[in-house]
């Protein structure tokens, strides 16, 4: 076997698992061995990213449509469950991003370990998280995709709760009932799905088959209002996660009280789970559904970005309103899935990277200011520039490219989700639409007035009393090596952004095609 074939047949699942490994390593050692323990996690991440570069690089950018490094293999039988992953131009972005952000999680806990402390307990939890992101993005069976989606579920549960802030128990319950909500709801949908698939797969891109073409399989057409019903089981399942207005309120809760690395992971990737799933899942296998639905997700859209940015012109707390700009700029990326387009898709895609990248990098910042100010009340801040520039500079770089600013990635997440909007998918009201693309364009306003604002009151002008004999110190190295590669990237998306378009559009114009057709 060359080391092609071995990549092609095992490559997948040893970076789907190396991480789990690490984890099951760090149970061997003991709790006092902090430098151990960190070692182990940073090489368990980096090891599984240096797989993942080695896909990257074998991958065949000439078909992203096509699924590629497939494993299919029994798994259980009795439930006609598969041991099925594979990649393609969907999944490749945000495998990418999973495996760039999760050891520079890793590097910036080296100084930064939050109260109690426990390096042991702590980095477990972030290897397994790792595992459960990386398997979702890769898992090609309903069930297997389900295992991996909840098993995110308890680590970040215990993140929150154990190293969070004061109210950090009311936060991860919240989190933990509204996420397990709607996976009830989903999995009740996946099992629906299978029944009307005639009982015999879970695969995702079997039950896309059976559905488009039910005649084929001896099946027959399974009617619109179930169609509908198991569409909106999912919508709960993947729009909680999201989460979709108004289904966001556990999400300023769980990323004021997690710690930093926690509230990075789940802006950057675990949010990103349940847009992905939209566009793995739903959209594919009910486009019928989805396109009753998309007027209505196109609306919580909309309303999520005006809500979300006007909630941000309300807050105090520097943690709190980029939690809130999560909701505005999910709400982006949702209304470019609810286009139907190809345009549409590809820009939701970027948007999850961008947001990625910006919003991630935003927590990383809102984390060293409290570790240096004991505070994020806004008003208490100030002075940024003067006290510590480069991360004042940064702050400002990260807050540009989060208000969409050409020539940095966050322009490319929110842009050409709004153009899509003008021409939606067949089948759909370009009345409606467009009304739609008013709204969000005036969402961009306020990102734009919440931001410069923020910027303003934190970096400006000079230092408040309270910390102005403080000595405040400016990026220290772990943060510079954690911070570099996602600045570097946001520029480089931002000034390319075929960076990501190239590898997701053959997939996403599969996609939409399939949807035209019913929408037509």
């Amino acid at each position: 076997m060359n080391n092609n074939e071995f990549l092609t047949d095992w490559g997948l699942t040893i970076m789907v698992f190396l991480p789990l490994a690490g984890a099951l390593a760090m149970l061997l050692v003991p709790k006092a061995q902090e430098q151990v323990h960190k070692w182990i996690a940073l090489v368990a991440t980096v090891a599984s990213a240096g797989v993942g570069a080695a896909i990257l690089a074998d991958f065949d950018y000439d078909k992203t449509d096509t699924l590629q490094f497939v494993v299919n293999a029994r798994w259980i039988d009795v439930i006609h469950a598969r041991y099925f992953l594979g990649v393609d131009g969907l999944s490749l972005p945000l495998l990418a991003l999973t495996l760039l952000i999760v050891p520079l999680c890793v590097i910036y806990s080296w100084n930064h370990l939050p109260d109690p402390r426990n390096a042991k307990a702590f980095l477990i939890l972030i290897l397994v998280l790792h595992t459960g992101m990386l398997g979702t993005f890769a898992a090609q069976d309903l069930i297997l995709f389900f295992v991996f989606f909840e098993v995110v579920l308890l680590p970040m549960y215990f993140l929150i709760g154990v190293w969070g802030g004061e109210q950090r128990q009311y936060a991860s319950i919240k989190f933990f009932l509204f996420t397990l909500f709607g996976s009830a709801l989903m999995i009740v949908s996946f099992l629906a799905l299978f029944f009307v698939a005639g009982g015999e797969t879970f695969a995702i891109p079997d039950l896309a088959q059976r559905l488009a073409d039910p005649g084929q399989f001896g099946l027959d057409a399974v009617p619109h209002t179930t169609q509908l019903l198991i569409f909106g089981g999912m919508f709960m399942g993947f729009g909680i996660k999201v989460p979709i207005f108004p289904f966001h309120t556990w999400l300023p809760d769980a990323h004021t009280q997690a710690p930093t690395v926690g509230s990075v992971i789940l802006a950057a990737v675990l949010l990103k789970l349940g847009t992905y799933g939209f566009v793995r899942v739903a959209l594919p296998i009910l486009p019928e559904a989805a396109v009753s639905w998309a007027p209505w997700i196109g609306l919580l859209a909309v309303i999520g970005i005006i809500y979300g940015a006007l909630a941000c012109l309300a807050q105090t707390d520097m943690k709190r309103l980029i939690a809130f700009s999560s909701v505005a700029h999910m709400g982006f990326t949702m209304l470019g899935i609810a286009t139907l387009t190809d345009f549409g898709l590809n820009a939701a895609v970027m948007g999850m990277v961008a947001h990625g990248l910006i919003t991630g990098m935003l927590f990383f910042l809102a984390g060293s200011v409290k570790d240096r100010y004991h505070t994020l009340e806004i008003r208490r801040l100030g002075g940024l520039l003067v006290k510590a520039p480069r991360l004042g500079w940064i702050l400002g770089f990260t807050a540009m490219a989060s208000l969409g600013l050409p020539g940095l990635a966050g322009f490319w997440g929110e842009f050409p989700a709004i153009l899509s909007t003008y021409q939606p998918g067949a089948g759909l009201s370009e009345v409606t639409f467009r009304v739609y693309m008013v709204v969000a364009a005036v969402g961009t306003v306020f990102a734009a007035g919440y931001l410069l604002w923020l910027y303003q009151r934190t970096a400006f002008g000079t230092p408040t009393e309270e910390f102005a004999d403080e000595d405040i110190p400016d990026v220290t190295m772990p943060e510079w090596i954690a911070w570099v590669p996602m600045l570097v990237l946001i520029l480089a998306v931002g000034i390319y952004p075929n960076l990501v378009f190239r590898v997701t559009d053959g997939q996403m114009s599969s996609v939409a095609q399939a949807l035209a057709a019913i929408g037509g």
